[in-house]
């Protein structure tokens, strides 16, 4: 970490306010002066975005995952996909050559630990001006309209707004031990109690010119216009202090599957995290209270 950023490191520290607390530590380790440029650059830019609604994820041997996650969010109107493989050493390039082929896929080989953060920011510098909306979410999780036919059409309504905050629903094992045959929203039907805290956490679709950088997966940094939750409300408290919406939309979380299948995610490591998950992570994340 470098001065500039020690500095505002210690200037944070004494905002008590936490959600304006991660908005300046995301401009800091930015640059201040990198943040004045960018505002230049996009307030001077009236080029019209490629694509309306994109999608980056950074994944580690999920390649049988793919298929079922890039179609199901393709038919809900995805684009393109972002994808960072981190160091995956399945068949996750032979699975994604055809979409990659097409041009559906932008994918990118992304080595080392803990990488989820670098990853978000790097296709944010990336492709900032290529895309109306980036979606960043992981392979185990799904985006699901309730109100739309479709994403876009529930983006259109939150088009003046820097990001959206969508809660998730936290899917259980159903009691899997094994993995059996079939994909995994046809596997795994039962999910928790809406107002489950878990549920609290969230994860954002943004519009890349409107913001400086993620400052966790589940927050991004303001550079201009607010962020809102899925009723279109600006967001005042930390998601952690806030009770879940799922009627307009909400993300699909399969944070375990069958027991089988969590065993090899935790051997395999984090993208997002040194430590790895125990026993204690999949009694906490199976929860199978309602049966769809």
């Amino acid at each position: 970490m470098n001065f500039k950023k020690i500095l505002g490191e210690i200037f944070v520290a004494f905002i008590p306010n936490k959600m304006s607390r991660n908005r300046w530590r995301g401009l800091f380790r930015y640059g201040l002066i990198r943040v004045i440029k960018l505002w230049n650059k996009v307030k001077n830019d009236n080029s019209k975005p490629d694509y309306y609604l994109t999608c980056c994820a950074i994944a580690k041997n999920e390649g049988e995952y793919f298929i079922e996650w890039i179609e199901y969010h393709k038919n809900l109107g995805v684009e393109k996909f972002y994808i960072y493989d981190n160091e995956s050493s399945d068949n996750t390039k032979e699975i994604l050559a055809p979409y990659i082929k097409s041009g559906i896929v932008d994918y990118t080989y992304w080595a080392g630990l803990k990488q989820q953060l670098p990853a978000y920011n790097h296709c944010i510098e990336k492709h900032r001006l290529e895309a109306y909306w980036i979606a960043f979410i992981d392979l185990d999780e799904f985006i699901v309209p309730q109100k739309d036919k479709n994403i876009p059409d529930f983006l259109k309504r939150f088009e003046s707004f820097a990001a959206i905050e969508i809660n998730w629903l936290i899917y259980g094992s159903g009691g899997a031990k094994k993995r059996e045959i079939g994909s995994v929203m046809e596997r795994f039907k039962c999910h928790s109690v809406p107002t489950n805290v878990l549920n609290r956490h969230v994860k954002n679709i943004v519009n890349p010119r409107r913001i400086v950088s993620m400052v966790g997966s589940h927050e991004a940094v303001k550079l201009s216009g607010c962020t809102v939750d899925s009723h279109g409300k600006p967001i005042k408290k930390f998601f952690r202090n806030r009770q879940p919406q799922h009627d307009v939309i909400r993300i699909n979380h399969y944070a375990t599957k069958s027991y089988e299948e969590f065993s090899e995610k935790n051997a395999r490591g984090r993208v997002a995290s040194f430590k790895k998950r125990d026993a204690s992570y999949f009694n906490t994340f199976d929860l199978n209270d309602i049966k769809e």
